[in-house]
């Protein structure tokens, strides 16, 4: 390193220039330290930002490629004695699980409101009371009852043979309507229903089934919050899922969570 001496000047001078000069770079450099740090940060935070990105894109794509199942399409839970539940969502979908979808040993389950769904219990009759009431459950749960802020429902079960498109002489069954005729069991279950993270699939169903499945779970009842906000909400508690997934199990009408 080369020191200029300005010989006009003294040393005291000289040494005060030099002085200065260090003072000046010291500063320069501490200020050049700051920025190398916040850098640093600022980079982490973008490689942060961009692991999260690839990671909900990964998540998306594993998503798109899992094969649906046949039954998704339609309300549906897997009841706490692995037995399938499949419910009409409309009109047409309770025409296609009557006629398409229902097998001599199930069990079919409906109210007397008008609107509710068909759900039926795949190979029902071998079925104890748990599957029975949580599939009661279920049709309370997206029946009318829940739209009108009902607590419980009234809810019947009959085998498959008694269920037929053959209306009474004179009436007319509409899209998505079946006569029941005979011997009717009814149940009244209390209308609330769970929202649960299993392996980072989104599953809802009755209570009791969804809390055998996963801890992670809540609670929802008749309310007056509208699904996309619920559906924040419930994915803020379980700390993952995808939104339209939680939408899917919603019942129709208001809804919140239960404390």
């Amino acid at each position: 390193m080369d020191i200029e001496i300005d010989l006009t000047k003294s040393v005291d001078e000289n040494a005060g220039n030099y002085f200065n000069l260090a003072k000046k770079a010291k500063k320069k450099l501490a200020g050049a330290k700051e920025a190398v740090e916040m850098s640093k940060k600022k980079l982490e935070k973008l490689q942060q930002e961009e692991d999260k990105f690839m990671e909900r894109e990964i998540k998306k794509l594993e998503k798109k490629e899992r094969k649906k199942e046949w039954y998704e399409k339609f309300h549906w839970f897997i009841s706490s004695e692995d037995f399938l539940c499949i419910g009409g969502k409309d009109a047409t979908s309770n025409e296609i699980v009557i006629k398409k979808h229902t097998d001599k040993d199930d069990l079919v389950f409906h109210t007397d409101m008008a609107g509710s769904p068909f759900f039926v219990i795949k190979n029902g009759q071998e079925a104890t009371e748990i599957t029975i009431e949580e599939t009661a459950q279920a049709v309370g749960v997206y029946s009318k009852a829940w739209k009108l802020g009902h607590t419980t429902a009234d809810v019947f079960y009959v085998k498959p043979e008694q269920v037929s498109k053959e209306a009474q002489s004179g009436e007319y069954m509409s899209k998505g309507s079946f006569m029941v005729r005979g011997k009717t069991t009814y149940l009244h279950p209390k209308l609330e229903y769970a929202i649960g993270l299993l392996n980072d699939e989104i599953i809802g169903g009755p209570v009791t089934a969804i809390k055998k499945k996963t801890k992670n779970f809540v609670k929802v009842i008749s309310g007056k919050m509208k699904k996309s906000s619920l559906a924040k909400k419930i994915r803020s508690k379980l700390k993952g899922g995808d939104l339209d997934d939680i939408i899917k199990f919603l019942p129709a009408g208001g809804a919140e969570i239960k404390k």
